[in-house]
């Protein structure tokens, strides 16, 4: 983590999806960065995928007292949703109110099914921001939207997901996106998830070299 730090800002724990980790693993990764430095951490797929949102006070409860051991370096959570969870209003409310109740920091939503687009207002209200994804999953997925309190793109690689490498033009191409002018002092995150070629890395950099200290990535 501390070779990691010494080059990138941010990182998204992505291992949280699948096992918790305990809180001393969190506190040992929040001493072993710089104090600018800030993660996101994905929520576990038992609320997510298994609970599917729903009675889950214990679940987030116990995840939420796991990861609060950053400190102030958990910058954002991150709420993916399965292709096939379509939007519920009523279990989406509740589910973001006891997500509130228990987290007041930045949280980014990832969903997967078309019907989500239909939750602007509730996202507004819970200030929860849709992540920008490419390639998109569902129409407009592409640009960042809900809240905009802060601004999250999950870059996965493409045509090849998860495999294809940007290069220097399409990393460009994406930083006049993100430019951070256009953002206004919005928090930033740009996540490269193209990892199974082992391209992620490089694609940061190359962002980060085009706009230093404007990005979290």
């Amino acid at each position: 983590m501390q070779r990691y730090a010494a080059r990138l800002n941010a990182v998204e724990i992505n291992s949280s999806f699948y096992r918790p980790h305990l809180p001393k693993t969190y506190e040992r990764w929040a001493q072993s960065v710089p104090s600018t430095f800030r993660f996101s951490v994905k929520l576990p797929r038992h609320i997510t995928h298994e609970l599917r949102l729903q009675h889950c006070e214990t679940a987030l409860d116990e995840f939420i007292g796991q990861c609060l051991h950053l400190g102030e370096k958990l910058g954002c959570l991150l709420v993916q949703l399965p292709p096939s969870l379509s939007y519920e209003p009523v279990v989406a409310a509740m589910f973001f109110a006891t997500l509130r109740q228990r987290f007041s920091g930045a949280v980014v939503l990832e969903p997967r099914h078309a019907s989500w687009l239909k939750a602007e207002a509730l996202l507004e209200r819970f200030q929860v921001a849709r992540v920008a994804a490419d390639p998109p999953v569902i129409e407009h997925g592409v640009s960042p939207s809900g809240w905009q309190g802060v601004r999250y793109w999950r870059l996965h690689g493409s045509p090849h997901l998860y495999h294809s490498a940007y290069g220097p033009e399409r990393v460009q191409a994406f930083a006049r996106r993100l430019d951070p002018s256009v953002a206004h002092g919005i928090p930033t995150w740009c996540i490269f998830d193209n990892t199974a070629s082992g391209h992620a890395v490089a694609d940061a950099l190359c962002l980060l070299d085009l706009y230093p200290q404007h990005f979290q990535a």
